[in-house]
């Protein structure tokens, strides 16, 4: 009967939060579609109106950080979103092809055209492990941290992502995904599985600061764990580890 109990209470606040990301994530959007729209408007008025150099310059700096910051806004939103449909996500446990998953997922960045031209390195483990899981999400879990080091060794000469796997006693794995990009202090790894919680200025590299935060919450799904190692200046690596209880034929 307590667990029961326990289990009500559980699903009355998912309930809750449910109810309040879908506000946040659609409620929200009246305005900033105001915003965004409006934006334009004011920059063909005071193009006609005579007003001072100085005052029109002013005037379209500030119409200019409006629509970034609503853009920004829309971004955060949308993560939002990602990661409460990640948590309402019914799980379908399927065998998945995670060495086919990845391939089809660098060949989609790859395609990108802030990728093309690019001197971009992968290195590919000999070997993945069969496993059964939810492919949506842990597609999705692969694909942000995949984008992360592809966005993040933007400002080295030649980028190198390298993807190996380890396995375990246990018959757990552990996938960790290394890129020699800007990388961080190590010792706000942990703030980065935050939501909006970012290491770089805008003007440095793009985001919202949900990706990490979508991986973590995959992978505790999935019954794993997300962790994150970096040096500032020498990358970072991603680590997805996964149970043992997981680790199934793919026949």
């Amino acid at each position: 009967m307590l667990l029961q109990q326990r289990e009500q209470e559980l699903q009355t606040l998912r309930c809750a939060q449910d109810e309040w990301v879908h506000a946040i994530s659609h409620d929200l959007r009246a305005p900033l579609r105001h915003v965004l729209s409006f934006g334009p408007m004011i920059a063909e008025l005071l193009q006609a109106q005579p007003v001072a150099a100085e005052e029109l310059a002013d005037a379209r700096e500030f119409l200019q950080i409006m629509s970034q910051s609503a853009r920004r806004m829309g971004g955060m939103l949308d993560g939002l979103l990602q990661l409460s449909r990640a948590n309402r996500h019914v799980m379908q446990w399927q065998p998945v092809d995670i060495g086919g998953m990845l391939q089809r997922l660098q060949s989609d960045l790859s395609r990108r055209a802030d990728v093309q031209g690019r001197a971009i390195e992968w290195q590919w483990p000999a070997q993945y492990p069969p496993v059964r899981a939810d492919a949506q999400l842990l597609e999705q879990a692969l694909q942000a941290v995949l984008c992360n080091a592809v966005k993040f060794t933007r400002k080295v000469a030649t980028a190198r992502i390298a993807v190996t796997v380890e396995l375990h006693a246990d018959q757990g794995w552990t996938l960790s995904i290394a890129d020699n990009g800007s990388g961080f202090d190590s010792l706000r790894a942990g703030k980065l599985f935050g939501i909006f919680q970012r290491m770089h200025k805008d003007s440095e590299f793009e985001g919202v600061g949900t990706g990490l935060a979508l991986v973590r919450a995959i992978c505790r799904r999935h019954g794993g764990e997300a962790v994150i190692e970096a040096r500032p200046g020498e990358g970072c690596v991603v680590s997805l580890h996964w149970p043992g209880g997981l680790v199934r034929g793919l026949a």
